[in-house]
């Protein structure tokens, strides 16, 4: 017996661990530095550590509580219902939801090119159908509602990311509701705000409270440093939020994840150190790197090489892993995540002596 036709599918491929590549090379894992996951390199939120310990002990029981609390604590804190946040195990695990809440087989969706995988994945492992349209590297990665809409061919779902990955361009909230307004009225416009809280653009989530064609994701793995945890959400319209109950895994985010994110929520000082830990570098790296890069929104920086898989193989081999961009369809392209200052330091250097 043989699974279904998987041929359409594809392996998401993720940047590469410190244990993975040190085992490969032969390498000390402590003398590593990885910049190519776009991880948070200032840690959890402390205060998030403290809860997985304090509630280490309880997690024999389904987290039916904490997980209403924190549906209740993100709907305070975006002024929507808690029926609107649509919990998840991860951001992919929310597309999961949105997918099979709107999805019936061969539905197409309209994803971008480069873009996050995981979009066109989702829709094809519930038999929908996927489309791109272009956000090019010759026009510097620049999100335009027009290009867009000329791509859209009434697709049930338009994915769009802001910060983009991996390029860090970004969409306003007025472009979200232009292209909105451009798509017919069983069209969702999914905004997939991952690495928001690193933008000083703001959220796309005000507008889903005079409109049902927009929904938003958001993710505890970037600022907040939870991405082991695998704890993201929806925001979805008021008036489809009771399908939540019909789409979603039970108990999906588990007690651990829910309580680390409420205690997260609550530690503004490690998003702050966070979020000015990354302006710092993408600056640094902007004004020290001698290759080309592009103006990031996100916690990353895609800088233009002859050969991103040498380049990023060379620098493996000298301990620092950055994101070879190929599956992207960027070859000539790295992306380097923003690390510490030592850590961003030596990734320019290693960088500076292989582009």
């Amino acid at each position: 017996m043989q699974p279904r036709d998987l041929s359409s599918h594809v392996a998401y491929e993720a940047g590469r661990g410190i244990e993975e590549v040190a085992r490969e090379l032969g390498l000390d894992p402590d003398d590593l530095v990885k910049l190519s996951s776009n991880e948070n390199a200032f840690g959890a939120s402390p205060d998030a550590v403290a809860a997985i310990r304090e509630f280490a002990p309880r997690v024999h029981g389904y987290p039916k509580t904490s997980a209403a609390d924190l549906r209740d604590r993100l709907g305070d804190r975006w002024s929507v219902s808690s029926g609107q946040i649509w919990l998840a195990n991860g951001g992919d695990g929310a597309l999961d939801y949105l997918a099979r809440a709107m999805l019936d087989p061969g539905d197409p969706v309209l994803v971008p090119e480069p873009g996050f995988a995981y979009y066109g994945m989702s829709a094809r492992y519930h038999h929908g159908t996927v489309r791109s349209y272009p956000i090019r590297k010759a026009d510097d990665f620049e999100q335009s509602p027009e290009r867009i809409l000329d791509s859209y061919e009434d697709e049930r779902i338009v994915y769009l990311t802001s910060p983009h990955n991996p390029s860090g361009s970004e969409l306003s909230r007025e472009d979200v509701e232009t292209i909105a307004d451009g798509t017919d009225e069983e069209t969702l416009v999914v905004v997939d705000e991952a690495y928001g809280e690193f933008s000083e653009t703001p959220s796309t989530i005000p507008l889903l409270e005079p409109r049902d064609d927009v929904a938003v994701l958001r993710t505890f793995s970037k600022a907040y440093g939870l991405a082991g945890l695998r704890l993201g959400y929806a925001v979805v319209p008021a008036e489809w939020a009771s399908a939540y109950a019909r789409v979603n895994t039970p108990f999906a985010a588990s007690e651990i994840a829910c309580r680390a994110g409420l205690a997260a929520l609550s530690d503004d000082e490690h998003v702050e150190r966070s979020v000015d830990g990354v302006r710092w570098a993408r600056e640094y790296i902007y004004e020290n790197l001698r290759a080309e890069t592009w103006e990031s929104a996100g916690n990353f920086v895609l800088a233009a090489v002859k050969d991103g898989t040498a380049v990023s193989e060379a620098a493996q081999k000298r301990g620092v892993i950055v994101r070879d961009t190929t599956s992207f369809g960027l070859p000539q392209c790295i992306r380097i995540s923003c690390g510490t200052r030592e850590e961003t330091k030596r990734a320019v250097e290693v960088l500076n002596e292989l582009v």
